[in-house]
């Protein structure tokens, strides 16, 4: 960033006029209202199409007079905001000049509190590019300074005094510097090859390896036309997945926004804006089902899409509702262990299908029991945002989960015995040993989750804790002796 500095004229004598979309705040209110309007009335998506045919101003206003945007969490530029705020401490005379509806921007310059006036759409004209240009100079002639960050506004530019360029791209930097009229810059420093990586969850990938266990289970690990077979699945289902983040954080963008950790995501912290993140979902989505269609199943293809849709509906709705929630989660992770089936063509016991339900089950709970427990320690209200769960309901999940657990185990020893294991393992009885190793493992969840040590979901955990790696190399070396 530049070296700010307060023009030599007198402080009072030129306003500076200030964008808001892209410029103040790192998003845009247009998209953020109507992902706020979505996210709470999805029965009525219908009707922005309606307003829409009304023109782009009338849009934006039906969306701010149908949505209750807390204009304080959204991601403001912060470095531009406290020069803003130190050139009107100087007396410098600030215009919120905005294409946002008027509504929402008057809401942003109250909570600010550094704007003498606002100029913004009204529900009939739409203030952008020319529109916009044109109210300034009628207002101030060429007598203004305007901060702003796009080629929309560039038709802003030509009429004003001083130049302000925030958050520009190069090459509209440079065009811009040789008006010769460009007084500062200022840009935020990200790498977009980490903001993508951390948008699409990558991580989150290692997941997915669930859809491995069929053919390892069935000893089919060495055979290379499943191996690929599930390879295809796998990231098929991870391509769905990512696009399935990206949705779930357009709907959550509010409750994101106040959540301690989850406010540095991507979209929430205005380092990815939402039309690219809508963008690479539907590219997403699309590529993994032209993925699931090359494994020649059409059950893995519809398996994937009614994850897609399972996942969507559960961050819309499903999530709010207690015991609902944990059951949809459960259910997705063992739909991945379906795929892995359907894909490698290996049919799945009735033991192995129960085991991986209560296991889950177990885990939805876990990761619910560790959020109350963070509750009752922050001494937060009772209950929890966003979920459909109170301070008081700590005792009862912890008793659900606790329950799935051990029913988890009791149906792996059951298996054990089953004629299937006895077919494929030369000396089963070793097998036993893995009882106990499940059993420590899940009760170590368990005990972690009710000291409020279980930071993140289980399964996250799980990949970075080395205790479980030890573990499962434990397993491993039971399961090779046992074959």
């Amino acid at each position: 960033m530049a070296t700010p500095h307060i023009p030599e004229l007198a402080a009072s004598a030129v306003p500076l006029c200030v964008d808001l979309d892209g410029t103040l705040i790192r998003t845009d209110l247009l998209w953020e209202s109507l992902f706020a309007f979505v996210g709470h009335h999805p029965e009525k998506f219908v009707l922005v199409f309606a307003w829409l045919l009304k023109g782009k101003a009338h849009l934006k206003r039906k969306l701010a007079e149908s949505v209750d945007l807390d204009v304080a969490y959204l991601p403001y530029n912060a470095p531009f905001v406290d020069w803003l705020t130190d050139q009107r401490a100087a007396g410098r005379r600030l215009v919120l000049a905005t294409a946002s509806d008027e509504i929402l921007a008057r809401r942003v310059a109250t909570h600010l509190g550094i704007f003498d006036e606002v100029l913004a759409s009204d529900g009939a004209l739409n203030l952008k590019g020319g529109n916009k240009a044109k109210l300034l100079h009628e207002r101030f002639g060429s007598a203004f300074d305007y901060a702003g960050n796009s080629s929309a506004d560039w038709e802003i530019w030509r009429e004003c005094r001083e130049i302000i360029a925030v958050d520009t791209s190069a090459s509209l930097t440079r065009r811009l510097a040789r008006t010769n009229r460009l007084a500062d810059q200022f840009h935020t420093a990200r790498s977009r090859a980490k903001v993508w990586l951390r948008a699409l969850r990558l991580h989150q990938w290692i997941k997915n390896i669930l859809i491995f266990l069929p053919i390892i289970a069935a000893h089919k690990i060495l055979d290379p036309g499943r191996i690929l077979l599930a390879l295809i699945a796998f990231f098929a289902f991870s391509l769905v997945a990512s696009a399935s983040y990206l949705s779930n954080d357009l709907v959550d963008l509010a409750a994101d926004r106040i959540h301690p950790r989850k406010r540095f995501r991507p979209i929430a912290a205005g380092d990815l804006s939402i039309p690219s993140a809508v963008s690479a979902s539907l590219a997403l989505f699309a590529g993994g089902l032209v993925l699931a269609n090359l494994t020649g199943s059409l059950i893995v293809t519809l398996l994937i899409l009614g994850y897609a849709i399972t996942s969507f509906t559960y961050s819309v709705s499903l999530k709010k509702i207690a015991l609902l929630d944990v059951y949809t989660l459960s259910g997705l992770y063992t739909l991945r262990i379906v795929v892995g089936s359907e894909a490698g063509h290996v049919p799945l016991s009735g033991w192995f299908l129960a085991f991986s339900i209560f296991l889950f089950l177990s885990l939805g709970f876990a990761k619910r029991a560790a959020e109350l427990h963070r509750v009752i320690l922050a001494h937060a209200p009772p209950q929890v945002p966003g979920r459909g769960y109170s301070a008081t309901d700590f005792l009862p999940v912890m008793c659900f989960g606790i329950g799935s657990a051990f029913a988890a185990a009791l149906v792996l020893a059951l298996y054990m015995q089953s004629a299937i294991v006895q077919s494929l393992y030369r000396h089963p009885q070793l097998l036993w040993a893995i009882f106990p190793i499940c059993l420590y493992w899940l009760t170590r969840v368990w005990l972690l989750a009710e000291r409020g040590e279980l930071q993140e979901d289980p399964i996250s955990f799980a990949v970075k804790d080395r205790a479980t790696w030890l573990l499962l190399g434990l397993c491993g070396i039971i399961l090779k002796l046992a074959a």
